[in-house]
Formats: C-alpha cells, structure tokens, sequence
C-alpha cells in the first residue's frame, strides 16, 4: 500500500489536494521550516498572501519569534512526535496590526522513507468560540456581583434538592438567616416553608424549564425568631450550562409589604371617603377622561332614579332642562380642552315630582403625569331655594327701578328747569349747584336702567329688535358722540365690514360700555384705541386702553354679574359691577362673541364680534 502511495501519488498532487480542505493547512520543510505549500485558509489566518510560499516561517511570521510555536515546530522536526493544541492564543500581524487569535492544531513530521524532512500544519481559527466563552465567564461573574450588590434580595439553587449555592445579603436578610446556610437544602435552612408553595414551585421550574412570576405573594417567615408575614413580588429562573442543561434556578425576590400594606391603607381611606360621600348632604360623582359617571353617592341615585348596573347607558340628556342642556356640553368641552374647572349652574329634573331643581355644579380634573387628564371629581349643590330669592330679588328690584323712573324723570326735569332760571336771573353759581344736580341724576337714571336691564336678563324678558345695519357706520356715531363728552383722545381705525342683524339701540349700548370703561379704568392716559376689521366672517370690534389692566385668572370673572375689582380700588372705580354682565348677555344673545385680553399694569383689550349678515 505504501509504495502504490508513493508510484501513484505525487507530493503537488497531495498539495493540491490539501488546497481545497476547509481547515488550514500548510507544510513546513527542512529545519528553517520552509514554506512549501499553504492553503488559502492558512494563508488567511495568517495575514499574508501566497508570496509567502518559499520563505522561512519564521521571515514569513516574525511575530511569532518571540511565542511557543517556533519551539513546538522543532520539537515535531526533531522527534518526529505528533503535538496537538486547543484554544491556543495566537499573536498574528495584519495589516500592520497585532491581533489576537485563538487556534486548535497539530502538528505532524514530514517523512521521506524513515527521515523526517518537514512539519505539517493542521489549524482551526476557533477565536470566536473562545472569545464567546471569555465573555461568557466575564457575564457570569458580573451577574454575580451585581446579584451580591443588588438592592434585590437574590439566591441560586442547585439542583432538584435546591441546594443553596448563593444568596445574596438582601436575601440572607430577607430569610432572618445568616450566612451558614449556604449549601444547606432550603428545605433544611428554612423548615417554615412547608406547607407554603415555594419550594414545589421552584422544583417545577427545575423540572420543566418554565419561569414562575408571582406579584405581592404572602410568605410567612421565622425572623428573629417569630413567625411573621411579609409580602413579595419575585421570579423563579432556570440557569442552563453551555450544553442547554438545567442546573439551578436563579431566585430574584423584591419585599413589597410597605406597598401591600399602604394598598390596604388607601383602600380602608377609601372606603372612609365613601362614607364620608354618602353623609354629605351633597351629589358626588366621578367620571373618567371622557366625561363617562364611574362613581355617584345615594343622593344622586336617589335623585335621578339611577341604577349603579346600567349607569353607563344612562342618557342625562334626559334629566337637563332642554334650555341648558346645549351650553352644558359647550362648557364641558372647552373645559377638557383647557384642563380647567368646569363649573356652571343648571337644571336637573326630580325624579320624585318630575320638576327641575336648580344645582351649581362643579368638577375638577385630575392629570396623570403626562398632564392628560385622568378623571373628574365632581359635586352638583342644590341652589333652587337661592335661585328663588334672587328671583324675588330680581322682581324686587324691577318693580323699584320702575317706581323711581318716574320720579327720577320729574326731578332731572325740575333741575333742568332751575338751572335755566338761576342762569337767566345771573346766580351762575346756584345755576353750575343745579348742574351737577342734573349730572347725578344721569348717573341715578343709569343705575336703575342697568338694573332693570339685569332683571330682564335673568328672567329671560329682554327683548331685541333685531334688523340689519352698517356695523362701521354705528361705531363711528357711537364713538364720536363719546368724544364729545371726553377729554380722552379716541382713536378711531375703521373699514367696511358689511351688515350685521342685531339689535342696533342694545349693540351701541356694548360699545358704548366698552369706550367708557377704557376711559374710566385709564387714569393716567389720554388715549383710547377704537378698531374695526373683519375675521373669518365675522364683524370684529376692539377697545384697547392703556390702564390698570388685570391679572389672567380675573379675566373670566370680568362678565359675570355684579362683578367688581378686588381691594382699594373698588373706592377709586365705583359701581354696581353690571356694565360688562349686560354687554356680554346682549352680544351673545346676538349670536356673537365677547372676550378681553389683558396684562396687569399695561392695560386691556376688549373684543366683541358679530356675524356679518
């Protein structure tokens, strides 16, 4: 056999052969080690191209001088033994780099009859593998530091008799145990657990391979020597070897008893605030981000005749005066939009006698941390009998203003009358008493007219004689006949915005309001600015003045009734606080919109608008 090897087979023939093997491979001749033939793969972990082939190895890898592989090939050329090597490090230049590999090999003498002529070169580039298995060693040791730092309380059991191989601080701390019982069974080192799940639960993840996850699970424990209840939130977690076999089970457990226990505090608050909801003589309720009732007490229940079960199709459409119900859900919704209080008085029906009972009601979102909102809390007060009084009140003051115009109207005529008589007879000085007489008599029949028209309002009496008119044309009258009786300079920035159908008498008495409020509210300026344009269909009107101005959270509060301005300057801008009430109620009467913009200490901007016609 050996000489047919020899007749038959050539040493190229061999060569070319060992070219196309998927390993490297490379022959090495006479004591220098010569190469004579390298494969491709060799070559490549090499570093070097086939202008290798020829040169010493060691002039070809001058790297290696200095490593264990020169030493190696002399051993094979002069003993003719076969050495083997696994994960051998291999420090190997490639393009001008030192780089470190990781090789499997033999090497074998070269035999020509009995004398050994070179070395052959088998080699396998097995970096990858072992670099993995570096890395992994590197991760299991930085697991367990950081199970041995971690705030978590951690432990690995072995074995399906759930040795204790390691256990963490926390977790020593956690079992009211010490140290000691490490290699113990954890049966053994914890007796107490049985009759408890955890020990069946962690073979079954031996067993099976299935992670267990359990949330705030009870465990009763002996610390210091009492049996005592805790609460945890922990994961069992098979631990598998390189061959995917199961070898322990890592344990990492989080002590939740101060949550569990708050959880059950809050709840015990909780059903103290209910309670504390059904004694209250109020309507409480609660609704989710979309206005949907989650909660409500007896009060409303009884009501509204509601029913917990089917509350979700309730249609409170249903129990709202039709006349509220539109302006309800208008107020609801800038509300949400806003992330604001809505508050807003209207009328639900008694489910008892079928009447609409007057309730103020209230709620207040609550945000989640992204700042939307999470839900409403909400409280509906009965306000029917106030309602009633400010009726009376309403029919009172009507009834009065009627008895004074009268004489109001007697007394303005006899003043008129004495002052043109004093003039005549010289007495200019009782003439300018009787004047001012006159004046205040304007500013009394003013009053009485506000309050007459407020009680027209609120009992839905106003009466509108609505037509169409030039928007522009009753501005300009209206603010020149103003700057006739003012020292302020109007100015005046107009355009022709078209019809309006309105009532023109009550739309001059806003602008009118308006102008003289910008005077009266500028003390320490002398002007004015009036401007007219149109905006998306719509007339638009502004009063801009340069005065005292107004903080933002008082800007809704401008138009309500009877408002006025807080502290000291109540005594410097006197009245009744109806001016603006009536002027809003009129324009949105007239379909329109009313609203102001205004900076403390920098002045106010109000704005009304009309659609044109």
């Amino acid at each position: 056999m050996k000489n047919l090897l020899e007749s038959a087979i050539s040493l190229e023939s061999l060569t070319s052969l060992f070219s196309q093997a998927p390993v490297g491979l490379a022959i090495l001749m006479g004591e220098k080690h010569v190469i004579a033939n390298a494969n491709a793969q060799v070559l490549e972990f090499w570093g070097k191209g086939d202008h290798v082939i020829g040169l010493p190895v060691l002039e070809a890898l001058p790297e290696i001088a200095n490593q264990e592989f020169p030493g190696i090939l002399k051993e094979v050329f002069d003993t003719g033994k076969t050495i083997k090597g696994y994960k051998v490090k291999a420090l190997l230049t490639k393009d001008g780099i030192m780089l470190t590999y990781y090789f499997d090999f033999i090497y074998s003498a070269v035999r020509s009859d009995t004398e050994i002529t070179g070395v052959s070169v088998v080699a396998i580039n097995v970096t990858d593998q072992v670099l993995s298995e570096h890395k992994l060693q590197e991760s299991e040791l930085r697991f367990k530091e950081i199970l041995e730092i971690s705030d978590y309380a951690a432990a690995i059991f072995k074995g399906e008799d759930l040795i204790i191989d390691f256990a963490n601080d926390q977790m020593i701390k956690t079992w009211g145990k010490k140290n000691n019982v490490i290699g113990l069974k954890l049966e053994d080192a914890l007796p107490e657990l049985e009759g408890q799940p955890f020990v069946a639960l962690l073979k079954d993840v031996f067993i099976t391979g299935q992670p267990y996850h359990s949330a705030e699970q009870r465990a009763d424990l002996i610390i210091d020597g009492v049996l005592q209840s805790a609460y945890f939130s922990f994961a069992y977690r098979p631990i598998r070897d390189l061959q995917g076999e199961i070898y322990a089970v890592l344990n990492v457990a989080v002590n939740v008893t101060e949550l569990v226990e708050a959880r059950m505090k809050a709840q015990n608050k909780a059903k103290e605030y209910r309670d504390l909801a059904e004694a209250m003589p109020h309507i409480l309720w609660t609704t989710n981000e979309y206005g949907r009732i989650q909660y409500f007490n007896d009060h409303m229940r009884d009501f509204l005749d509601l029913d917990r079960e089917t509350i979700d199709d309730f249609d409170f459409e249903k129990v709202i005066h039709p006349n509220d119900f539109r302006n309800m859900r208008r107020v609801w919704k800038q509300a949400t939009l806003e992330k604001k209080v809505f508050e807003l008085e209207f009328r639900f029906m008694n489910f008892a006698n079928k009447e609409y009972v007057w309730f103020l009601n209230r709620a207040t979102p609550i945000l989640n941390e992204n700042g939307s909102i999470k839900h409403w809390i909400g409280t509906s007060t009965n306000i029917n009998d106030i309602k009633n009084l400010d009726a009376q009140k309403d029919t009172f003051l009507g009834i009065a203003s009627h008895e004074l115009k009268t004489p109001l109207t007697s007394l303005k005529l006899y003043a008129q009358v004495l002052e043109r008589m004093l003039r005549k007879t010289g007495d200019e000085k009782n003439a300018e008493f009787a004047k001012k007489m006159d004046v205040q008599i304007m500013k009394l029949t003013s009053l009485i007219s506000d309050l007459l028209d407020v009680t027209k309002i609120n009992s839905g009496k106003i009466y509108l004689n609505e037509e169409n008119f030039d928007f522009e044309k009753l501005v300009v009258e209206t603010v020149e006949d103003q700057q006739m009786s003012t020292s302020y300079e109007i100015e005046l920035n107009t355009e022709n915005v078209g019809m309006v159908f309105a009532d023109r008498e009550r739309i001059s008495q806003v602008i009118t309001n308006l102008v003289s409020n910008a005077i009266k509210y500028s003390p320490h300026s002398k002007k004015v600015i009036v401007a007219i344009s149109e905006k998306e269909g719509n007339a638009e009107m502004s009063v801009q003045d340069f005065g005292i101005g107004m903080p933002a959270k008082k800007k809704d509060k401008v138009f309500q009734q009877y408002y006025r301005i807080d502290g000291d300057e109540q005594s410097v801008f006197p009245g009744l606080g109806l001016g603006l009430y009536i002027a809003s109620q009129i324009v949105e009467r007239s379909h329109g919109k009313i609203w102001v913009e205004s900076e403390e200490n920098k002045g106010s901007t109000f704005f009304f608008s009309l659609p044109v016609y």
